[in-house]
């Protein structure tokens, strides 16, 4: 699917090579005009540093904060013929809020967010609180604000909440299936029959950046919708 915006995914080493279910990976082969870059510390990136130094791009990052744009209700950047590039971090909770701690590259840029219009649909991993999506649910989310304030066109509406489904009934029919030695055991629960997140478990979920925007998210990263 084309897009005029660069969608660039900011993806933890961890989550490249050992995620199978991952969202990052599955919503940038849907996207032509996105890319994956990984790493831990982005400030010393040769590609990230490429993409910032450029004067065709208006980069941001995507990202909930008392200072980013609300692109479901405030007026959105004006780009004067920029090509808007959005960076979105794809890891799980504890390594995203590092990736930003460590890069203040990331910290300095300016953000936006959205107010999300639907709960997450996430039926195989578990999200912390209410608000938060995945990293395929934030880009689509976000595409649709983007083509209602002019930002963007959304040419295949249906193409990754689709691709979505079809991963999780994949892994849903795998875990069903008695005949898959090795994995899981146990039927997966709908959102509302779970208990939520506590302790040290919940930092070790696998959640998309609060990137993907509450209205009220807090300005700390640990407290963010990840």
């Amino acid at each position: 699917m084309a897009t005029a915006t660069r969608f660039v995914f900011l993806m933890h080493p961890k989550e490249f090579k050992r995620e199978k279910a991952g969202t990052g990976r599955l919503t940038h082969l849907c996207l032509a005009n996105s890319e994956i870059v990984v790493g831990i510390e982005f400030d010393d990136h040769p590609r990230l540093r490429e993409l910032l130094a450029d004067p065709v791009n208006h980069v941001v990052l995507l990202y909930p904060g008392a200072d980013a744009v609300n692109l479901s209700t405030d007026e959105p950047p004006a780009l004067d013929g920029r090509r808007l590039v959005v960076l979105l971090l794809d890891a799980t909770w504890a390594c995203a809020r590092k990736m930003l701690k460590l890069s203040p590259s990331l910290q300095r840029l300016p953000r936006v967010m959205f107010t999300p219009t639907a709960p997450s649909k996430f039926v195989i991993k578990q999200q912390p609180q209410e608000g938060c999506l995945s990293t395929l649910e934030a880009t689509h989310q976000l595409l649709e604000v983007m083509a209602v304030r002019g930002l963007d066109a959304y040419p295949l509406p249906r193409q990754l909440p689709d691709l979505f489904d079809r991963m999780q009934a994949f892994q849903i029919a795998c875990a069903a299936d008695p005949e898959r030695a090795g994995y899981r055991r146990r039927p997966y629960q709908t959102p509302s029959e779970r208990r939520p997140i506590q302790g040290r478990n919940r930092r070790r979920r696998r959640f998309v950046p609060a990137s993907s925007g509450g209205t009220t998210a807090p300005e700390h990263p640990s407290d963010v919708h990840l």
